[in-house]
């Protein structure tokens, strides 16, 4: 079954799990799964722009990520600054803008300088939109959102009665980006993890056996085909 051009999933999130296990099913230090894990980004942001997704949204390191070992955590984060320093400007040669979603605290500012930067390099750009979730938590966000509009509220900016279930995502930190309609989950786990908790409603859920490591081009393309035989109501009949 060749994809359907008229119905490619415009936003895609991806929660990519699996790189502890697949370095241990191995024999490999958890480093060497989080290695490959960065090499599948480059190759399905690639796809993904081919194929014709809008926007593609990857959890990266969530709030809760913190509590992990510190060297496994720094590993992570030299691998995110390693990846910049490499990608953004081929991003940017290839129209793609790229976007960081999260809490800045407690990232290190070195790193947080260097997602700025790819953020305001690649702003203007008209392509596809890779979005970086970098301590992200769904329920953090949606705190935020409501801060925010209080503050709004206090300041006599808006209204109470202006906020409705439609405006809402405004203040969410995907504000601006189509909800997403795929959600891919690798390693066969089945549960959000505090991740869009808000925006995925309507998403359709997948949840492959493979790995993040070793999750390709293919696979992408046959969670997309899933995608397609599927009927969307939206709470309809």
């Amino acid at each position: 079954m060749m994809l359907s051009k008229d119905n490619i999933p415009k936003h895609i999130a991806i929660i990519m799990d699996g790189n502890g296990r697949w370095a241990k099913e191995r024999g490999l230090p958890r480093s060497a799964g989080h290695h490959q894990g960065v090499e599948r980004v480059r190759e399905i942001v690639k796809a993904a722009a081919e194929i014709g997704v809008s926007a593609i949204t990857f959890f990266a390191f969530s709030t809760e990520n913190w509590s992990r070992p510190k060297q496994e955590v720094s590993i992570l984060l030299r691998y995110l600054s390693s990846f910049l320093n490499r990608e953004i400007k081929e991003l940017h040669k290839n129209n793609i803008r790229f976007k960081v979603i999260g809490r800045e605290e407690p990232v290190p500012k070195s790193l947080l300088n260097r997602l700025r930067q790819a953020e305001d390099k690649t702003r203007d750009n008209t392509g596809m939109t890779v979005v970086l979730a970098m301590n992200y938590g769904s329920r953090q966000e949606i705190v935020d959102a409501v801060k925010e509009f209080s503050e709004r509220l206090l300041k006599g900016q808006v209204d109470i009665q202006d906020l409705n279930v439609e405006n809402f995502s405004d203040y969410l930190y995907t504000r601006g980006l189509p909800e997403p309609d795929l959600l891919i989950r690798t390693s066969a786990q089945k549960r959000l993890s505090n991740f869009l908790l808000w925006q995925l409603s309507y998403a359709e859920l997948y949840f492959p056996k493979k790995y993040w490591p070793e999750f390709r081009r293919e696979d992408l393309e046959k969670a997309i085909k899933v995608y397609q035989k599927r009927e969307r109501r939206f709470g309809g009949a």
